[in-house]
């Protein structure tokens, strides 16, 4: 698959950033549903078609990493929706899962609304990763949506910064930019 014009002018952090789905119809009602109306069983649900999907991928992934969320929304929410969905497909496919490598190091506004620039800026430097749990190891990083790679991208830096031999990116979702990134 070739790179999009942004990312062949300034490459991404991550080896490679792929979506099982497209952000529309049954997956963003499942995904809104898993996150806001507390569906917590659709992790598992959509975990096993991810699984089959990071199989066909072949990538030589040691540890899966979920995406936090600051202790705010955590708080507000009681639960990272993205580790709902990690956490099963770490074990379907015989990975180590690793939800504490990567914490948020401040709170950051929401990225809904926000154009490509300002959702960078506001995702520079919002990671820390633990290099006792991520030196030396091929990741798997895991969100729930991609619009431009930006949580993603700061997450993958702070990964690589703290030792990790390798970074890739996965989504449960893409939003497509005719979608309008303001709807995510």
């Amino acid at each position: 698959m070739g790179l999009c014009e942004n990312c062949r002018l300034t490459p991404p952090p991550f080896l490679a950033l792929r979506s099982w789905a497209v952000f529309e119809g049954p997956i963003r009602s499942a995904l809104h549903r898993l996150k806001y109306r507390r569906n917590l069983a659709l992790g598992d649900v959509l975990a096993q078609p991810m699984a089959d999907y990071c199989r066909r991928l072949d990538w030589p992934v040691e540890v899966v990493v979920p995406v936090p969320l600051g202790s705010r929304r955590l708080q507000e929410r009681g639960y990272n929706q993205v580790e709902l969905i990690a956490m099963p497909l770490a074990a379907l496919n015989g990975w180590q899962y690793a939800p504490r490598s990567l914490s948020r190091t401040r709170e950051t506004k929401s990225q809904i609304g926000l154009s490509a620039a300002e959702r960078q800026e506001n995702m520079e430097g919002a990671f820390r990763a633990d290099p006792r749990r991520v030196a030396d190891r091929t990741l798997l990083l895991m969100d729930d949506v991609a619009t431009t790679g930006a949580t993603l991208s700061a997450g993958a830096e702070a990964l690589l910064s703290s030792g990790a031999k390798a970074v890739y990116a996965l989504t449960l979702a893409r939003a497509l930019p005719r979608h309008g990134l303001q709807h995510v």
